[in-house]
């Protein structure tokens, strides 16, 4: 498909956030064709003070962070808090289809940038507010970190040792997911926009966002008010569950028909005519038995191995895979996943790439803009403001 035909990129993204979670809403937008442009405040986001920084020495442009979050983006700097800064932005929105922001409920508001203002520039303005927990209800104004929306959402009440405390997942996954329901929702608002001219307030809740991928917990509550939700550890049962390997960890999934594949798998072919293990009632009968030979299979295993092994033998038997794993992923590799992308400060460093392959629109590797690099381009050659004006805003610290 040709740019001319992908929709994305007839869209132009203003993205005013601060955080993960707009700035990979907009890092979506920007793989995908459209023309995103970080507003930045004049210091640089926050996302760039985000480590690890290449070769271990803190600076503003080889944050991993906005590296990766403000891949593919052209990036300008504007104090929206002065009074200048808020007309050049008025300017700006005339062009956009997409506002993103996360800040406090009311503040776009306080600064004259907010959803009614935004109409009165533009009938099919989108503006898309991510915040903790939404833009209105009785904690709206709270603050929130990765791990508390992660908390809130009922996440983490799922997570963990029986025996012990909840566990949060690894990475900043509330975060993430609040960006990815952004960009689809925005990007269908941004498709209406243009059939219907509907302009649209998104509404983010990060941690409506948690709650949502809850699958069958909220349902057993809502119709029976049965709580199926208590913590069951890695270990589920003996056929269900994470075992430690040799060399790493083992996970395993069998369901009833899997079963004798399986103990032909681990080289125990016999129980399958076990008396013990002769079907599934029977097995969760004796499953502390099963459980102990399954322990002492799987000690003795390397688990990439055994992964490796597993479709051959129609059992479904995975590795946890570890960060250098994915990396040397032969799998991942062929499918193009990782991409190599040169910036200009940071060097050439290997990007993860799309989520999903769409066969007529490609994901163009593309690295992260430098703090204002593009300043010029839209300010002056875009917007028709004259470089002494530039030059009187940068003096002024607006830009």
């Amino acid at each position: 498909m040709s740019e001319a035909e992908n929709t994305l990129a007839e869209l132009r993204v203003l993205d005013l956030s601060s955080g993960v979670a707009g700035a990979y809403c907009s890092k979506l937008f920007a793989a995908y064709g459209a023309d995103v442009i970080a507003v930045e405040p004049p210091g640089g986001s926050p996302l760039r003070r985000r480590g690890p920084f290449v070769d271990g020495r803190p600076y503003r442009e080889t944050g991993a962070a906005w590296l990766y979050l403000g891949a593919g983006k052209r990036s300008v700097t504007l104090d929206v808090e002065t009074a200048s800064g808020q007309a050049v932005f008025h300017q700006m929105a005339e062009e956009a289809a997409v506002i993103v922001e996360d800040g406090a409920p009311g503040r776009m508001e306080a600064l004259g940038l907010g959803y009614e203002t935004l109409l009165h520039i533009k009938r099919r303005t989108i503006l898309v507010s991510i915040t903790p927990f939404g833009q209105t209800g009785p904690r709206s104004g709270w603050k929130t970190t990765n791990l508390t929306s992660f908390a809130s959402g009922g996440q983490m009440s799922l997570t963990g040792d029986p025996r012990r405390e909840p566990l949060v997942n690894g990475g900043a996954q509330a975060e993430y997911q609040a960006g990815l329901h952004a960009f689809a929702a925005s990007a269908v608002a941004a498709v209406n926009a243009d059939t219907y001219e509907v302009p649209q307030h998104i509404d983010i809740s990060m941690q409506e966002c948690m709650a949502s991928a809850l699958e069958l917990y909220l349902p057993w509550w809502a119709y029976l008010k049965r709580d199926i939700s208590g913590r069951k550890g890695n270990i589920l049962s003996a056929m269900v569950g994470l075992y430690p390997a040799k060399n790493g960890h083992i996970g395993l999934h069998i369901m009833p028909r899997n079963w004798p594949w399986f103990a032909k798998a681990i080289g125990r072919p016999e129980l399958v005519d076990d008396p013990r293990f002769k079907d599934n009632f029977s097995r969760l009968q004796n499953n502390d038995e099963l459980e102990a030979i399954v322990y002492e299979w799987a000690s003795e295993q390397d688990a990439m191995d055994v992964y490796q092994q597993a479709g051959a033998a129609r059992a479904p038997i995975a590795a946890v895979h570890g960060i250098g794993d994915l990396m040397a992923s032969a799998h991942l590799r062929q499918r193009g996943f990782f991409q190599q992308v040169e910036h200009p400060v940071a060097g050439t460093l290997t990007y993860p790439g799309p989520q999903w392959s769409m066969s007529e629109i490609g994901w163009p590797a593309a690295p992260a803009p430098l703090l204002g690099e593009h300043n010029t381009d839209v300010y002056c050659e875009e917007m028709g403001m004259s470089h002494e004006d530039l030059v009187r805003l940068r003096a002024a610290g607006v830009v």
